[in-house]
């Protein structure tokens, strides 16, 4: 099968999601001008760079997110592990922007070291991060958010004789449509270069 996006794909379900799969969730905390704290998944999330360390995500509509950090400049990624997935599942509900989605899901809410916003308390890792830029992407209401990394937290018992061990807490994935999936497994290749 071939087609151009353009021209759509004649399936019944838009395959572009199952493709790139899987895609890390990044469980984005932000607070808004007000003091309202919000809490959302976008699984168009990933690290971009390592020194200085920096990550993106991008959201397809101006959500309360965005709008938030625009705003004050701050946000954290909180990594969702296979355990929190019913809480992250209810921080996808599209709340009103004055309703603390912290509160709404159950999600526990910490104090971040670097920055004036919340983090998931215990999530196995939060990057505490400073905008960087916003980009308005092609199309209707796609924007991709770039910050800069300030302060790291790692949950100590996913530490595990000096690494940052997944086994602990089996990170989620998103893949296409409404499937999830979990790392429960590691192997690892030495590059031919090594």
């Amino acid at each position: 099968m071939f087609y151009r996006p353009e021209d759509g794909h004649g399936l019944p379900h838009n395959p572009f999601n199952a493709i790139i799969t899987p895609r890390p969730i990044g469980w984005i905390s932000s607070r808004d001008a007000n003091g309202i704290d919000n809490l959302a998944p976008y699984s168009f999330f990933n690290g971009v760079a390592y020194v200085p360390p920096q990550v993106m995500f991008a959201s397809t509509d101006w959500k309360d997110s965005v709008r938030n950090i625009t705003e004050t400049k701050v946000f954290c990624v909180n990594v969702v592990e296979h355990a929190a997935r019913d809480v992250m599942n209810v921080s996808t509900t599209h709340f009103a922007p004055e309703v603390d989605e912290f509160e709404a899901s159950g999600a526990t809410k910490s104090t971040c070291e670097t920055i004036d916003c919340p983090r998931v308390a215990d999530a196995p890792a939060s990057l505490e991060c400073r905008m960087t830029q916003v980009i308005e992407l092609k199309g209707k209401d796609n924007y991709l958010i770039l910050g800069e990394v300030t302060g790291i937290h790692l949950r100590d018992d996913c530490i595990v004789d000096g690494k940052f061990d997944v086994l602990r807490f089996n990170p989620l994935a998103r893949l296409g449509y409404r499937d999830y999936s979990a790392v429960t497994e590691l192997f690892s290749l030495a590059r031919p270069d090594d």
